[in-house]
């Protein structure tokens, strides 16, 4: 009996197998054949697709498929796919779609361990707006010229400390200097006077917790995740205690800590203490990298490239000349030489590698060579 049962069962399954390939035949021989052109897919491994290479950096990945598979290519990372967009001709609806059709929130959904529940890609998006009016409030010419005398500080200070010759890694020390001026600018006085090694060592962490595996899994239980969901508590309940502590004193400082306390939705509402401690951490990550890799990379070609560096000084000792030992924004923004050789090096070595997004539509791109590609929509 048991036999009997076990044979028709096996029948069964035989008999839906079979029918699901005769489907499949039917319908790639039956239903007319898309006129799209898919862009060329990287190969790679069965069911992993590409994992390793992009988990190994995916610029080297990008380097060494670029010339092969050209501007417009897919790569298949496990559960997922990814379409390269490379280069202006290609990229220009990248920029200019809605966020209906290219979504910010699906694919940056890595970053909320991060900067935590409730802002930015953890949010809707009339509410991410509102936000980042946040941010641009903060941001305002008016505040960032009473941020100038801060920074000011932090930089003769720091570079106080060098002597008059030596060799330094340029790197480290600008990336030094910078979470320095933010954690004055941004995070608050009470953090850089008081608790600046321990905020620093815990954006250290949460900066090491964010991997390339973290694009694809944000939650695998390892210990840069752990390590990075720790310090993220500690943060918050730092915040917490600044936070309350100048509501209960009726202080107010001229910070971004400060802007995100008073700032208001549309509808009244105040932001929340984890509202505030998540926009700074996202704030503070936006701003250190960039500035840190746009300060590096201008300083290396400045000192490879001594003509261009002497201009550099000889237009400060000018400007020296006329106002004096005083900096302030207006007389930054006389520096065009230094302004043009940033915009160079931006040029050059833009800080941020990739920018993703979700598609819910089809939409084509014409490459240079005047061939028609379909990138799909996510599925």
């Amino acid at each position: 009996m048991t036999g009997d049962t076990d044979n028709k069962f096996l029948n069964v399954g035989l008999l839906i197998l079979a029918t699901l390939l005769v489907a499949k035949l039917i319908s790639a021989l039956i239903m007319p054949r898309s006129q799209k052109r898919l862009p060329p897919v990287m190969k790679g491994w069965p069911l992993i697709g590409g994992l390793i290479r992009f988990l190994k950096g995916p610029i080297v990945m990008l380097r060494e498929e670029y010339p092969k598979l050209g501007s417009v290519f897919t790569v298949n990372l496990v559960n997922r796919k990814i379409t390269f967009l490379i280069g202006p001709e290609v990229s220009a609806h990248f920029f200019k779609a809605s966020e209906t059709d290219l979504s910010q929130q699906e694919v940056y959904q890595f970053n909320v361990p991060t900067f935590g529940p409730g802002v930015v890609f953890d949010v809707d998006y009339s509410i991410r707006q509102e936000q980042f009016r946040f941010f641009t409030e903060a941001l305002r010419v008016n505040r960032l010229k009473g941020y100038v005398d801060q920074m000011v500080v932090e930089a003769e200070d720091y570079f106080s400390k060098w002597g008059d010759s030596g060799v330094v890694d340029i790197k480290y020390e600008l990336e030094h200097l910078i979470i320095l001026t933010a954690s004055r600018c941004l995070l608050g006085r009470e953090v850089r006077d008081k608790l600046f090694d321990d905020v620093s060592a815990l954006f250290h962490d949460l900066d090491n917790g964010m991997l390339p595996i973290s694009v694809l899994f944000p939650y695998l239980p390892i210990p840069a995740h752990r390590r990075r969901d720790q310090a993220r508590k500690k943060l918050a309940g730092i915040f917490s205690n600044i936070i309350n502590s100048r509501k209960l004193a009726g202080k107010s400082e001229n910070d971004m800590l400060q802007c995100f306390i008073d700032s208001k939705y549309k509808d009244g509402r105040s932001t929340t203490e984890s509202e505030v401690t998540g926009l700074l951490i996202a704030a503070l990550f936006a701003g250190q990298h960039t500035s840190s890799i746009t300060s590096t990379w201008t300083g290396a070609y400045l000192l490879r490239h001594n003509e261009y560096l002497s201009a550099v000084l000889e237009e400060q000792k000018n400007l020296m000349k006329k106002h004096g030992n005083k900096v302030d924004q207006d007389i930054l923004s006389e520096m065009d030489v230094l302004y043009r050789c940033i915009k160079e090096a931006l040029r050059l070595h833009p800080p941020l590698i990739m920018l993703l997004r979700s598609s819910n539509s089809d939409f084509s791109v014409t490459t240079r060579d005047g061939k028609n590609m379909t990138s799909q929509r996510a599925t």
